[in-house]
């Protein structure tokens, strides 16, 4: 029975809710306008709402808004050129946000993420700078320490079974330390502004060709993912998305994706930052939602036992997400380091028990990802952190204090993370997981 994810009916059976009525083919197979299938699509996310479901939608109307009022404040908002610095921004936040989203969706946390990509940024810098390494290998061997980072906590939990937060809290203030250490008397080092390193923050195509490009590969990816989705599931006889629906989404991104484009071209073009970070996106989301390693990821989120007798080796992979998001705090840390164009004691201390561990936990959890484990992707991270810069970079253009930017960013993680708990709550009262 093919199921279509608008009502539980059977092809050429009545219509489900919200209907107009069924029309059928000459080979009898039901078909329905555009105008049905954005009721029923619309009926379904008023009852996804209802039911507790966080979605993409409440985080696109919370931007919505933040956007408004941040452009009444000061008309500069939402000028090009913000925009394009707010694109650039985000890059190395979401970096360290995705390595987040790994560890979540396994149950677990890790709080050494902003001491790791200082890290990574400080060893970069001492070693091409201090010592005369080639920029490329001193990338390969920061990079390769927050690999090690990461397999040293994955050990640790998983093998020696000490708390996950115990472990990367006491990694917090090792990596710190050694950062501090690494810098020493020296204290800021600036890297070559011409350099490899800078230059993944500081160049763009400015050919507007490019930027287009990339929106309507991005845009053709996605419906082509999506038929093909829903032919699967189709044959599988499993719940599938109409047609209709599939058609509304892509246009929605088509308009989002060519917009984006357009405003990044009356600037200085699609940045090499944002191209990486959406590259990284892509490829993570494919690892966990097209391989067999990323299902038993989401099933050790759904359950630790189940996940044993199910022949998952769970110490494994539990490792591997430590070691992950180890390696993309320290590619994190790199992009953080170009935007400054140094690495500093006072730059590592933030980084490592402030503003970046907690902007990348609350862009994760704010864009879907649960704190309770199996639930998020790392597409989620793309609208949390756009809104967690969004704001800084608003009240950035205001003046606020740094207090105030604290208070308020606090805020949104906490509003965030009452909304899981409460989505948990709502979907537990109707015998969901």
């Amino acid at each position: 029975m093919a199921v279509s994810r608008g009502g539980p009916h059977r092809d050429g059976g009545p219509a489900g809710p919200g209907s107009a009525g069924p029309v059928t083919t000459g080979g009898g197979q039901r078909t329905r306008g555009w105008q049905d299938n954005l009721r029923e699509y619309a009926l379904d996310v008023r009852g996804s709402v209802r039911d507790g479901e966080r979605g993409p939608l409440l985080v696109i109307a919370g931007l919505i808004v933040i956007w408004i009022v941040f452009q009444a404040l000061d008309d500069k908002f939402l000028s090009p050129r913000n925009l394009s610095n707010l694109s650039v921004d985000i890059v190395g936040t979401g970096l360290v946000a995705v390595g987040i989203v790994f560890v979540l969706l396994i149950r677990e946390i890790d709080l050494s993420v902003g001491s790791v990509s200082g890290l990574a940024g400080a060893a970069f810098a001492v070693l091409n700078v201090n010592h005369g390494v080639p920029e490329w290998l001193a990338v390969i061997v920061a990079v390769a320490a927050g690999t090690a980072v990461g397999a040293f906590h994955g050990f640790f939990h998983a093998r020696l079974g000490v708390p996950a937060f115990v472990v990367t809290l006491a990694g917090l203030l090792i990596w710190n330390g050694l950062t501090l250490y690494l810098l020493g008397a020296s204290g800021t080092i600036n890297i070559d502004e011409e350099g490899l390193v800078a230059s993944l923050t500081s160049r763009h195509f400015g050919n507007d060709l490019a930027a287009y490009a990339l929106a309507a590969l991005g845009t053709a990816g996605y419906v082509l993912a999506a038929h093909r989705r829903r032919s699967r599931h189709r044959a599988a006889g499993m719940p599938y998305r109409p047609e209709g629906e599939i058609w509304l989404r892509t246009g929605l991104l088509a308009v989002l994706a060519f917009a984006a484009a357009s405003t990044l071209n009356r600037f200085q073009g699609l940045p090499l930052a944002l191209l990486i970070f959406l590259v990284v996106l892509v490829v993570s989301d494919y690892v966990l939602r097209r391989t067999r390693y990323g299902r038993r990821v989401y099933a050790l989120g759904g359950g630790v036992e189940a996940a044993r007798r199910a022949g998952i080796g769970v110490e494994r992979v539990r490792v591997a997400m430590f070691m992950v998001s180890g390696t993309l705090a320290a590619v994190g840390g790199l992009f953080v380091a170009s935007g400054l164009t140094s690495a500093s004691p006072t730059t590592a201390r933030a980084a490592g028990s402030g503003m970046l561990l907690i902007n990348a936990i609350a862009a994760a959890v704010i864009g879907g990802t649960s704190l309770f484990g199996g639930r998020g992707s790392p597409w989620s991270v793309l609208l949390g952190v756009v809104v967690i810069q969004s704001i800084a970079s608003g009240m950035g253009l205001l003046g606020v204090e740094d207090a105030v930017q604290f208070m308020i960013t606090g805020g949104v993680l906490l509003a965030a993370v009452a909304a899981d708990a409460l989505s948990r709550r709502a979907q537990a009262r109707r015998g969901r997981p």
